[in-house]
């Protein structure tokens, strides 16, 4: 023991002990949830459901002009919790958003779904949109996500939890 500690009483001696013990498990604990944070961004639905990761995928989507797969199926879980008496207004709007052919943000929908919907636009319900969106999460899952997964705008994501 070094002649500074040793003329130090015994109760602050311990002190020190008990607070090195708990800024060491403060640190393991800090450092677990960094790397918990680093793995929830490896799934697209987790990063969806939190809202920096969101964010951060949407800010990066803008940067490559592909946000409006992301806005389509943001959209799509509005339409879900929306009252049945908006929804019929919200579907229209979501059609001519998205799916129309000429829509200001056309996703990128296979003919087969496109013309289901087609057919169902007169009298939506709930899950009117869920084919679709179902394809949509599945083409970001594949496509965009990995890309932003290597991307600095996830870095940054990381380093902002």
């Amino acid at each position: 023991m070094c002649k500074g500690l040793s003329s130090l009483p015994s109760s602050c001696l311990e002190k020190a002990k008990e607070i090195r013990v708990k800024l060491s498990h403060f640190a393991e604990t800090h450092h677990k949830q960094k790397i918990q944070d680093g793995k929830m961004l490896q799934d697209l639905e987790t990063l969806l459901n939190n809202k920096s990761g969101l964010q951060a995928f949407h800010v990066f989507l803008r940067s490559e002009f592909s946000e409006e797969n992301l806005e389509f199926w943001l959209a799509c879980e509005d339409y879900r919790v929306s009252p049945l008496n908006l929804q019929k207004t919200k579907a229209g709007s979501i059609y001519s958003q998205f799916i129309n052919p000429d829509a200001p943000q056309e996703v990128n929908l296979d003919a087969e779904t496109r013309e289901a919907l087609l057919t169902v636009m007169d009298s939506p319900c709930a899950d009117t949109f869920n084919k679709a969106q179902q394809r949509i999460y599945a083409l970001m899952a594949k496509d965009s996500f990995p890309r932003f997964l290597r991307s600095h705008h996830c870095m940054e994501a990381i380093k902002a939890f």
